[in-house]
């Protein structure tokens, strides 16, 4: 079946399976920083944003994401102009192995998108659905904070 989807505010066509899920459309169109992990939605590295909302790829078919619109870590800055919230986990060392973090950056993105100015435990309950094996969520969190407390009114 054909479908539709805005990507990165960029329209593409897929062919897809009819049990096929989202995030192996979206892996084999070359968006890497979608991370396989453990297809059941559990570890929440295959994350996007789907509508602007936190999504495990791994468990959302790929027909379900017709018409809707996709944000990937791929969108967000460049080398040289990082997005704000990536340029806070790098200040603060938010960054260990890499395989989290292009999913705990979306999901901090959609957090501040929603809430500009988020508690701690508005954070740790955002960052929940995102599984870290190397050192935790501190570094995460103030990442999210600094961003919180950076912004105007804060």
């Amino acid at each position: 079946m054909h479908i539709e989807i805005r990507i990165n505010d960029e329209l593409k066509i897929f062919e897809v399976a009819a049990g096929e899920l989202l995030i192996w459309v979206l892996r084999r169109a070359g968006y890497f920083s979608i991370k396989h992990g453990c297809e059941t939605g559990d570890c929440g590295a295959c994350a996007v944003l789907v509508e602007g909302r936190p999504v495990p790829s791994c468990m959302m078919l790929a027909a379900q994401a017709d018409g809707r619109r996709i944000t990937t870590a791929e969108s967000l800055g460049t080398p040289d102009a990082l997005h704000p919230v990536q340029q806070a986990f790098v200040d603060v060392g938010a960054i260990q192995c890499g395989y989290c973090t292009p999913a705990m950056i979306l999901v901090a993105k959609a957090l501040l998108d929603q809430n500009p100015q988020p508690t701690e435990l508005d954070a740790r309950q955002a960052l929940s659905g995102v599984l870290c094996r190397c050192t935790g969520y501190v570094k995460p969190i103030q990442a999210i904070l600094q961003i919180g407390n950076t912004r105007p009114g804060a």
